[in-house]
């Protein structure tokens, strides 16, 4: 991946936009999850004593912390996690250590939101880098969904949808999604959440507002559940009413939200031709958070816990190209190398997660070391009303069979 420079976009005589400069992390936007600053020194990334100065921090601290690895860190800062997992699973960790006073959670913003809302008061989550967000999430704002309900209301069918929201979203949505009567989901349970929110009313007019990942409803809703893709329309919040016309609105049993990861939206059905040339007898094994042809075209479909458990079930000598985060993939490849399974990246053009990249091993360490100073840094608090939705949301989910 190319990184463009300011130098270079001056060459080109193009300035830079505004969501550039959030990526580059030259500006702020308190909306966002991107692009807030982290307060104080980070050590340098070419300190030699990182990898010792975490261990000495973590040990001085002992108990008191318990700290958090989602699958698509960096080994650098995996090495330090005491659990590791997708980010549901690692908020019910920290849930199960109440001795835990610090919750150091490596990941993105809306994963440590979910870590506060099922911590208890005394706990304390912490994010490394406040600028560790997540594009998906950031495409569902509080005021646009509160537009898109405006929208359906209008349409006469407010009172026919269920809103289902997905774990990759912020706590505001996770709340909106609770007061409105709807769950949460993940990608391994989001048939189980869509079979509940069309159970919740009459079974030909019950619809659902599926927030934010377009391809996972749609995914989930065709390739699970039997529905067409004409009884799925694409609501865009950047276009009045969505896009659509209220008759659309009417017609439609999944009202896609328009949004998606901007790594699993990269792959292609051209990726997939193209491993199979180039890896005959290649087995294609995607996450549902990418396109519905790739999904199509790919002969396993799974969350990340699903990738890591086929992997590990998988023959000796069996070859695999894996469609989902690429740190992820290369640990996998390394860990089963040894038993001879090939594993590869799905696309040829690497690819991490940028935000979530953004833990390094400086931000941990200067976590830690502030933490076993006594010096709270880098909180993630939500507030007791929007908790209180979004915990009624996620609970519906926990409850579901």
């Amino acid at each position: 991946m190319r990184d463009v420079t300011t130098a270079q976009t001056t060459e080109l005589d193009v300035q830079p936009t505004p969501l550039a400069l959030l990526l580059l992390g030259r500006e702020a936007d308190p909306r966002s999850e991107r692009g807030v600053e982290c307060p104080g020194d980070l050590p340098s990334a070419s300190d030699p004593d990182l990898v010792e100065r975490a261990r000495a921090a973590k040990e001085k601290l002992g108990d008191k912390v318990f700290v958090l690895g989602h699958h698509y860190q960096r080994d650098e800062v995996i090495q330090f996690a005491d659990v590791t997992g997708d980010s549901f699973k690692l908020a019910r960790d920290a849930a199960a250590r109440p001795e835990a006073e610090y919750i150091v959670f490596c990941g993105v913003h809306f994963m440590a939101e979910s870590a506060d809302i099922l911590t208890s008061d005394d706990q304390k989550v912490v994010l490394p880098d406040l600028a560790a967000g997540c594009s998906m999430a950031d495409m569902a704002t509080a005021e646009q969904v509160a537009e898109c309900w405006d929208v359906l209301t209008e349409a006469g069918i407010a009172e026919q949808v269920v809103p289902v929201s997905y774990m990759n979203s912020s706590a505001d949505i996770k709340a909106f999604t609770g007061k409105h009567g709807g769950t949460i989901c993940t990608s391994s349970n989001a048939q189980r959440a869509l079979e509940w929110a069309f159970e919740q009313g009459e079974p030909n007019s019950t619809k659902v507002l599926f927030l934010p990942d377009q391809h996972l409803g749609r995914n989930t809703a065709v390739r699970d559940m039997g529905m067409t893709l004409e009884d799925c329309v694409l609501y865009n919040p950047h276009k009045p009413n969505g896009g659509l016309t209220a008759e659309q609105l009417r017609a439609a049993k999944m009202i896609l939200w328009r949004g998606h990861c901007s790594v699993h939206g990269r792959f292609s059905l051209e990726s997939v031709r193209d491993v199979r040339e180039r890896i005959p007898g290649v087995n294609v094994l995607v996450h549902p958070e990418c396109k519905h042809e790739v999904v199509e075209a790919a002969d396993y479909v799974g969350s990340t816990e699903y990738i890591i458990k086929a992997l590990e079930a998988a023959p000796a000598g069996s070859k695999w190209a894996i469609g989902t985060e690429l740190n992820l993939v290369r640990r996998l490849a390394n860990r089963f190398a040894p038993e001879g399974k090939e594993v590869v990246f799905l696309d040829k053009t690497v690819c991490f997660c940028s935000t979530m990249n953004r833990i390094d091993l400086p931000h941990l360490v200067w976590t830690l070391e502030s933490l076993a100073e006594g010096n709270l840094v880098n909180r993630i608090e939500v507030d007791k009303e929007t908790e209180a939705f979004a915990k009624l949301a996620l609970e519906r989910m926990l409850a579901l069979p």
